[in-house]
C-alpha cells in the first residue's frame, strides 16, 4: 500500500514504560472513533510497514498508549519517536452530508452562484484558520473556511458553493504595487 492511498493518523510521541508500548498523538477530531483499532501503518524509510495492534487505550488530549505486536522492548519503541502512523482511505469513518476530508475538495470546483471561481489545490490546515487553496485564471486565492462564507459542498458534483466576501478576489488579482 502506498502513502497515497492512506491518511496519517498522528505519529508516536515517545515510548511508554518497558515494554514496548507507544505513546501516540491521535489527529483526529474524535479520537474515540480509534479505540478498536486491529492494525496500523508506520511510514519507516518511506515505506508503510503494518503492525497489529495488541491493545490501545486513550488518554486525555488525543492520545493514546498503544502497544504493537513485535514491539516488546522500549529500545524498539524509542527507535520509533516522531515516527508517523497511517491507515488506509478506506477506514476512513464516513461523515455528514455537510462534512468533508480534506483529501476529498482537492480538485473540486468552486462555484458562487453559477460563476465559476476556480479549482481547490489545497486545504491549509496551519495555525486557527482553515483556508481552501484556490486556483484562479493565473494566481491563487486563500478563503478562510467558514460557515458564512462556504455555504455547501455537493460531494457528486464535484463542488462547493460559496458567498465570497466582496473584493475578495480583487486583493489577489491587483496586489498593492511595492
Amino acid at each position: 500500500m502506498k502513502v497515497d492511498d492512506c491518511y496519517q493518523l498522528g505519529y508516536v510521541i515517545k515510548p511508554h514504560g518497558l515494554k514496548g508500548e507507544l505513546m501516540i498523538y491521535l489527529d483526529v477530531d474524535f479520537p474515540e472513533e480509534y479505540e478498536d483499532l486491529e492494525s496500523l501503518m508506520l511510514l519507516q524509510k518511506h515505506q508503510l510497514v503494518p503492525f497489529f495492534v495488541e491493545h490501545i487505550a486513550l488518554q486525555p488530549g488525543s492520545k493514546a498508549i498503544v502497544k504493537l505486536e513485535e514491539i516488546s522492548t522500549r529500545e524498539a519503541a524509542e527507535s520509533l519517536m516522531a515516527t508517523e502512523i497511517y491507515l488506509p482511505l478506506t477506514a476512513l469513518p464516513d461523515l455528514e452530508d455537510d462534512q468533508f476530508y480534506f483529501h476529498e475538495v482537492v480538485g473540486y470546483q468552486m462555484m458562487e452562484g453559477d460563476k465559476l471561481i476556480g479549482t481547490i489545490t489545497e486545504v491549509i490546515d496551519s495555525g486557527p484558520q482553515l483556508l481552501f487553496e484556490v486556483s484562479v485564471e493565473d494566481f491563487e486565492i486563500l478563503v478562510p473556511i467558514v460557515d458564512e462564507i462556504v455555504l455547501a459542498i455537493d460531494n457528486d458534483a464535484k463542488r462547493v458553493e460559496v458567498l465570497l466576501p466582496d473584493g475578495l478576489i480583487d486583493i489577489y488579482r491587483n496586489p498593492d504595487p511595492e
